[in-house]
C-alpha cells in the first residue's frame, strides 16, 4: 500500500463514488439486524450468502451500513443518530446499545451554543515571551492569546498568514455566540453572505461575524495579522456544500441569530473622545450589532499617557496593543512592560491601571457587554 500523501491524489477519480458504506462488526447477525430494524427503523437492502448469511446491507435515514459477521474480538463503534429532539421518543436514556455491542447515541441535529460556566482570570500574553504559533484551519498560523480561555468561554487568536497570496479556505459558518476579526497590519480579501461582492480589509479595518453567517478567505498580502475574538472558546467550523459566494444580494439589515452584519473601514470612521480625557477612539459598531452583547472600539492617546486605577464588573475585558507601548499595572506585581503585539484580560473586581502610554500607542479593546463604565479606585 502507498504511503497516505503519495495516494490521496487522483486515486479515485471525481465523480466515480457512488455512496458510502459504514461497516458494523457483529458476533450475531440476526439480534443486530433486528435491533437496527425494529429500534432504529432501517431497512434491509441485502443479505449474503442466502444459504448461511454472514452480511446485511441496510438503509435508512440517509446512511446505509453494513453488518458483517464476524469471530474473535471486535470494536462494536459508536452509531450517533441525530434526532429534532432525543427527548422525543420516551425512552429513559439516550444511549442504547445493540446485540453486538454498537452504542447508538441519540443526539440533537442542531444543538444550540453551549456556553461554558465563565471563569475569570488575570492573563497577559507577550509576543516576546510566551509568543508560539502553530498551524491551524486553511493553513494559518494561530497564536493562543488567552491559553486559559476563562473556563471555556472566551477564544482570543493572533493569527498569521506570512506568504501572501491565495487562501485555501472554503465556504463555511461557525456556530457562535460573538466573533469578532480585526486586522492588525496587511490586507486580506474576504465575502460575506448576502453582504455584496468580495471586499478587502486593511489594517485598522474590523467585521462582526454573526452567528451562522457563511463567509471564506479568499486572498491576503503578505504578513497578514489578524485578531480573533470569539465566545465559546470552543466552537464548530462548519462547511457550507450548497450556498455559493457571493450570493448576488446585499442585504445590510439581514439579521444572522439575531445580530447584524459589521464591516467597519478605520480609514472613514471618525475620531470622537474616549471615557478618560486626553484620549480618542473609534467605535467599531459592534454594539449596535449586538443589541448589546458585545463592544469593540480602537483607543489612541491625544495628549493623554496614563489610564487611571479602576476596576469593572464585565464579563470579559480584552485588550490588544496595536502599536506603541504601555505599563499595565494590578498592584499585584511590578508593571508588566507592554508592547505591540502583547495583550491582557481583566478580570471583574481587579484594579489596574495603564501608565508609560506612549505618544504612538495604539489599543484594540473588547468588552462583553458592550457597556463598559469602569469605576475608578484609590
Amino acid at each position: 500500500m502507498l504511503p497516505y500523501p503519495e495516494r490521496m491524489t487522483a486515486v479515485i477519480p471525481e465523480g466515480r463514488i457512488r455512496g458510502v458504506v459504514t461497516v458494523i462488526p457483529c458476533a450475531d447477525l440476526d439480534a443486530t439486524m433486528d435491533f437496527f430494524r425494529e429500534a432504529l427503523g432501517f431497512r434491509i437492502d441485502v443479505i449474503s450468502p442466502a444459504d448461511s448469511p454472514s452480511t446485511v446491507v441496510m438503509s435508512g435515514h440517509g446512511t446505509t451500513i453494513r453488518l458483517q459477521r464476524v469471530a474473535g474480538h471486535f470494536d462494536p463503534g459508536v452509531v450517533q443518530v441525530l434526532c429534532d429532539d432525543p427527548g422525543d421518543f420516551g425512552l429513559a436514556t439516550t444511549e442504547l446499545t445493540a446485540p453486538n455491542g454498537t452504542r447508538i447515541q441519540l443526539l440533537s441535529a442542531d444543538p444550540g451554543i453551549e456556553v461554558p460556566r465563565l471563569q475569570q482570570s488575570l492573563v497577559v500574553s507577550t509576543i516576546r515571551g510566551n509568543a508560539q504559533f502553530g498551524v491551524g484551519r486553511a493553513g494559518m498560523n494561530y497564536r493562543d492569546l488567552i491559553p486559559d480561555r476563562q473556563g471555556g468561554r472566551f477564544i482570543a487568536s493572533h493569527i498569521r498568514i506570512p506568504d501572501g497570496g491565495p487562501v485555501p479556505d472554503y465556504v463555511h459558518f461557525h456556530k457562535v455566540r460573538f466573533q469578532l476579526i480585526f486586522v492588525a497590519s496587511g490586507w486580506v480579501k474576504v465575502v460575506y453572505e448576502d453582504q455584496g461582492e468580495p471586499f478587502v480589509m486593511e489594517a485598522g479595518d474590523c467585521v462582526l461575524q454573526p452567528p451562522t453567517i457563511r463567509h471564506r478567505v479568499l486572498e491576503s498580502s503578505d504578513g497578514l495579522e489578524v485578531i480573533e475574538i470569539g465566545c465559546p472558546a470552543e466552537h464548530d467550523t462548519i462547511a457550507e456544500h450548497v450556498i455559493t459566494l457571493p450570493t448576488g444580494r446585499t442585504l445590510p439589515d439581514r439579521e444572522y441569530g439575531g445580530q447584524l452584519f459589521v464591516r467597519h473601514r478605520a480609514a472613514s470612521s471618525a475620531w470622537d473622545p474616549f471615557r478618560v480625557d486626553g484620549f480618542v477612539t473609534q467605535d467599531l459598531g459592534i454594539g449596535h450589532a449586538t443589541h448589546g452583547l458585545a463592544g469593540a472600539r480602537v483607543i489612541e492617546p491625544r495628549g493623554g499617557n496614563r489610564m487611571p486605577r479602576s476596576v469593572i464588573d464585565n464579563e470579559f475585558l480584552f485588550t490588544y496593543v496595536l502599536s506603541g507601548r504601555a505599563d499595565l499595572e494590578t498592584g499585584a506585581q511590578p508593571p508588566q512592560p507592554l508592547e505591540a503585539g502583547d495583550s491582557f484580560v481583566i478580570p471583574a473586581d481587579l484594579p489596574f491601571a495603564l501608565s508609560g502610554i506612549s505618544a504612538d500607542a495604539r489599543f484594540l479593546e473588547v468588552s462583553l457587554p458592550a457597556d463598559l463604565q469602569p469605576r475608578e479606585v484609590q
